[in-house]
Formats: C-alpha cells, sequence, structure tokens
C-alpha cells in the first residue's frame, strides 16, 4: 500500500480534485440543512466578533491613557502643590490667618543644585478667576508660565505665538488662550489680537494653545477647563505672593510660592531614580503631604500592566464564547453523523475508509467554523467603528486581531469537529446500511 493511499489527508493536498468533491459534499451538506447550520455558526459568530470587538475598544481605551501619559513626557517629573485637608482660613474667625502649603523656592533650590542628571526645573504658578470679553465670561485658571512651558508640557500652539523671554522680562500683560477658552470667549471670531479682561487687567491675547488634556493624579485642570497663560513674571507682579478670593461673602487667603513645576531630567533611563530622591528632599522639607508628585514614565509602565490585564480578561470573555460555539458544533455534527448512518454506511460499502469519513466531516466542520470566522471577523470589525461613529470612543483594531481570532475559530472547529468525526468513522458498515 502506499503512502499517500495509508494518509487521505496527504491524498486529498495531492489530488484537487479528490479534494473538491470532499469539499462540495461539506457544502451541500451545509445547504441542506441551511437554517440549522446557520444557527450553529451563530456560536462562533459572536464568539469571534466579542473577541475582534473588545479587543479593539480595550486597545482604544488603553491607547487613549497612554497618549495622555505621553503628553506630560516621559523625561518630565511634575511636582503639584496640594491643600492641605486640614487647612482653613475662609471662616470670619480666622480672617487674618494666610494659608501657606505647596512647593518652596527653597524646594526647587535644593533640587537643581543635589539631584544631577536636572535639565531644567520649569515652576508655574496658578489661581482660579473670571475671564472676560466684554459682557461674555467663564470661570478659568490663570497660569503663570515660562516661555519653556508648550515645550515642556508637550502642547503645541495651533494659532499665532506664544510669548517669548523679552516678554516676561518686560511684565507684559499678554496672554494666550486653550482652546475651550477661546471657544467660550470669542465663539465667532479669531481672539488673536484682542484682549481679554481679568480682575481689572487687560491682556493682549498672542495665540491658541492646544488643550492640554485629562490630568492624571490631579484635581481639576483636565481638557475641558479654560486657561488663561500669562508670563510668570507677569502674574507675580500683578498679584504677589498671596492669593486673596472674595466670592459671595468669604474670604480666602492663600500664598502659595509655586503651585506646580516640570522637571526634565537628561536621560529618560534616570527618571525613577531621580524621583526617589526629589520625593526625599520633598518629604523632608515639608511636615504636611501638601505636594504630589507626578512621574509619567511610572504612570506609562503601570497603563502597560492594566492593558494586558484588561486584555486577559477580555480575551477568556470572548473565549468562553467561542467555547459556546465549539460545543454547539459539535453537538449538531454528533446529530449530523446520526441522521447520515446510511449515508456512511453506503461509503464504507463502496470502498471509503475511516480516515476518509473523518477527512469528510472534518472537512464540513471546519468550512461551518471558517465561514462563522469570517462573518465574525466582520462583525468585530463594524462593531468598533460604529462605537466609534456613534460613542465618540477611541477604538484601535490590531491588524494581528481578526486574523487570530478567525485562526481560533478554525481551529475550534477541528477540536469540536474531531469526536463526532471519528464517530462516524468507526461505525460498522453492516449495521450502518441496515440503519433506516
Amino acid at each position: 500500500m502506499s503512502f499517500l493511499a495509508r494518509h487521505p489527508i496527504l491524498r486529498l493536498v495531492a489530488s484537487p480534485q479528490h479534494l473538491w468533491r470532499t469539499i462540495s459534499l461539506g457544502l451541500k451538506s451545509i445547504w441542506l440543512n441551511r437554517l440549522r447550520s446557520f444557527l450553529t455558526a451563530l456560536g462562533v459568530i459572536f464568539g469571534v466578533a466579542s473577541v475582534v470587538s473588545m479587543l479593539a475598544i480595550g486597545e482604544g481605551a488603553s491607547y487613549e491613557a497612554q497618549e495622555q501619559i505621553r503628553k506630560l513626557g516621559s523625561q518630565n517629573i511634575i511636582l503639584e502643590s496640594v491643600k492641605p485637608p486640614d487647612g482653613q482660613g475662609s471662616s470670619a474667625e480666622s480672617r487674618s490667618i494666610v494659608l501657606e502649603y505647596g512647593l518652596t523656592a527653597r524646594d526647587m533650590t535644593q533640587i537643581r543644585q543635589t539631584v544631577p542628571g536636572i535639565e531644567v526645573v520649569v515652576p508655574s504658578r496658578i489661581l482660579t478667576e473670571n475671564i472676560w470679553n466684554f459682557d461674555r465670561s467663564v470661570d478659568g485658571q490663570i497660569l503663570g508660565v515660562l516661555p519653556i512651558y508648550p515645550e515642556m508640557r508637550n502642547r503645541k500652539v495651533s494659532h499665532g505665538r506664544f510669548f517669548n523671554d523679552l516678554e516676561m522680562d518686560a511684565k507684559l500683560p499678554v496672554c494666550i488662550l486653550n482652546e475651550t477658552a477661546a471657544q467660550s470667549l470669542f465663539p465667532l471670531t479669531t481672539p488673536t489680537g484682542k484682549s481679554i479682561r481679568i480682575k481689572g487687567y487687560y491682556y493682549k491675547i498672542l495665540g491658541i494653545l492646544e488643550n492640554e488634556g485629562q490630568r492624571i493624579g490631579g484635581e481639576g485642570g483636565g481638557g475641558g477647563d479654560s486657561q488663561v497663560l500669562i508670563p510668570f513674571t507677569t502674574l507675580m507682579d500683578q498679584y504677589g505672593e498671596t492669593f486673596f478670593r472674595f466670592r459671595s461673602g468669604s474670604f480666602e487667603a492663600e500664598k502659595v510660592e509655586f503651585h506646580e513645576a516640570v522637571i526634565r531630567v537628561h536621560d529618560v533611563t534616570e527618571v525613577e531614580t531621580r524621583a526617589s530622591a526629589i520625593r526625599q528632599i520633598l518629604s523632608s522639607n515639608h511636615k504636611k503631604e501638601d505636594w504630589r508628585m507626578v512621574v509619567p514614565v511610572e504612570l506609562l509602565r503601570q497603563a502597560e500592566r492594566t492593558k494586558r490585564i484588561f486584555s486577559i480578561v477580555l480575551g477568556s470573555i470572548a473565549a468562553i464564547s467561542l467555547l459556546v460555539g465549539g460545543i454547539g458544533i459539535m453537538n449538531i455534527m454528533l446529530a449530523s453523523v446520526t441522521e447520515r448512518t446510511r449515508e456512511i454506511g453506503i461509503r464504507r460499502a463502496m470502498g471509503a475508509r475511516q480516515a476518509d469519513i473523518v477527512v469528510q466531516f472534518l472537512i464540513e466542520t471546519v468550512l461551518l467554523s471558517g465561514a462563522g470566522g469570517i462573518i465574525g471577523v466582520v462583525l468585530g470589525v463594524s462593531i468598533p467603528i460604529a462605537v466609534q461613529h456613534f460613542a465618540g470612543v477611541t477604538t484601535v483594531v490590531k491588524i494581528w486581531s481578526p486574523a487570530l481570532a478567525f485562526l481560533i475559530s478554525v481551529i475550534t472547529g477541528i477540536a469540536f469537529g474531531i469526536y463526532p468525526a471519528r464517530r462516524a468513522a468507526q461505525m460498522n458498515p453492516v449495521e450502518a446500511l441496515r440503519h433506516t
């Protein structure tokens, strides 16, 4: 007996006519039971669609989170002043008390002098006030920053320009609006060249800065907040070191030297060690927890770990759907074997070997699961597109995701089709011919 005769699968590959005849028999069997075949394939369709769509939505959520972290700068260490939880100073009994907290010039000096590998330290001050354009106003943040601020925070000027060193040294009343403030105060015109008013001071608008995006771990300052950026020296000259606020009969007085500081490390591989050294300096200088540190590199690694866990959970849920689909295929194929007992007996009587019967039923299960896989891939790719279009949620379909889902569907068909195929092949030909 030849080698090909002993291995019918290889014989199918070597004989295209035999392979096509077997596939035609499988297609004919599936077509004769169209509704049952479709219902059987639904399990695979939904399983594959859930694999592709859930991974795409998970990838999109992870991509958005990682992009927000990358915007903070992989070489940056961000320090923020935090109001102490027991801080008071706005009641009538404590009008003379000025609450002092947060980052200080002493902190910045020690960081520069004692921590090696620091390129630049960019402090800033932030206060909240009403911003006016004639009779139109919006409540927003006023940021006193340095000209290097956009580069440090990876924010682009979408229109106009940022102020320069000469304007900061001269303490000029100039400003830059973020996109939210520009849309709120100047909904119909371009604000560049016009002026806004803040507490009796007028500022000429030089440009528009893109929104910052949602701050990670911060208190406010998200991408939807209106922001006005003015030179640090201008803010200090006009508002001083102590901020006073009168609203609805209440009074607040706070003294914060720096609300925020961005520290750039020369080498990205040394960011975490430098962050540890800065934590020790701040911990020794501050008795209260009136500061917070954000290290984008650490957040990025944490986001990547979360993404892996998220993908495993979503993949497990989708795998259960495929398992249910595979069980459905096995159930239908077992029923098909019982219905086609006489057909199997006739084929065996005409010389078909057990392996031929196994191959025939395996091809039917592969066709069934493969068709379900193709439909599932199309549905799985369509769902993220619809979610992104209608819900505005970012989704990312990786190239390998549909291919992997389709491959899993075919493997599922083979795995759950082996037992029914072997059961069909092991039938006694004489008893199968007697079956009615």
